[in-house]
């Protein structure tokens, strides 16, 4: 269960740019690749537009990633939607309460 508050128009756009970024690219050489116009792409990264069907598989082949990878946006999901998730699933697994915390301590020590 993924919980998100954030509009997914912003999602997909953040998640473009940073896949975008990871592979070292442009927002113009990208576009130039997929075959879409740079200020389409900008829009699209900003949250303004969805990109059509086309355009998004455009856009995945060029960055060599596919649709998990594009749709994976737990990372930008709000603290306390995370806090949630967490417990439901710790809640569901209790003998992974002791794991959860050691990790955790370990993170923030």
């Amino acid at each position: 269960m993924e919980v998100l508050t954030v509009d997914n128009r912003k999602l997909l756009g953040l998640r473009i740019k940073e896949l975008r970024k990871r592979a070292s690219l442009s927002q113009e050489v990208l576009a130039e690749k997929a075959g879409i116009e740079p200020t389409s792409l900008s829009n699209i990264e900003n949250g303004r537009n969805f990109p059509s069907f086309i355009t998004l598989e455009n856009i995945m082949r060029v960055l060599e990633v596919g649709y998990f990878d594009v749709f994976q946006f737990a990372q930008y999901a709000p603290a306390d939607d995370l806090i949630q998730e967490i417990t439901t699933i710790l809640k569901d697994n209790p003998e992974r309460v002791k794991d959860a915390y050691r990790i955790i301590k370990a993170l923030v020590d």
